[in-house]
């Protein structure tokens, strides 16, 4: 039986069930690309910071098809509001068409230690 109480039990902190935004909140990663006018107009500049802002931690980097693309990794709450800035605000010159999110999981632990402009 411990066994079935230790699976329910990381269950439970993995999805957050029973947790409210004081007692924690479950760690996820997600891959984003951001379309439209989003180069030369210090976006990745603005994402990182606003990353760091949040406490969140990754990586953005420009594409050469024009875009702006990245992971996102740190608390849900967190992730949903830079999620919500990659698809409304981004830079004060940026002009963003749509955003794209994909792969996002529940992970233990960060993979990143702060949030980094690839070149």
């Amino acid at each position: 039986m411990p066994c079935k109480s230790f699976a329910f039990l990381l269950f439970w902190s993995l999805t957050g069930v029973g947790m409210n935004m004081a007692e924690g909140d479950t760690l996820i990663s997600v891959d984003y690309e951001i379309f439209g006018k989003v180069q030369g107009v210090f976006f990745r500049k603005y994402t990182q910071a606003e990353g760091k802002k949040l406490g969140l931690v990754g990586w953005v980097q420009n594409t050469d098809q024009g875009t702006v693309q990245g992971q996102l990794q740190g608390p849900v709450s967190k992730v949903r509001l830079m999620q919500e800035w990659l698809e409304t605000k981004g830079s004060p010159k940026s002009h963003i068409d749509r955003a794209n999110f994909r792969n996002e999981k529940v992970i233990l632990k960060l993979d990143y230690s702060d949030f980094q402009i690839v070149k």
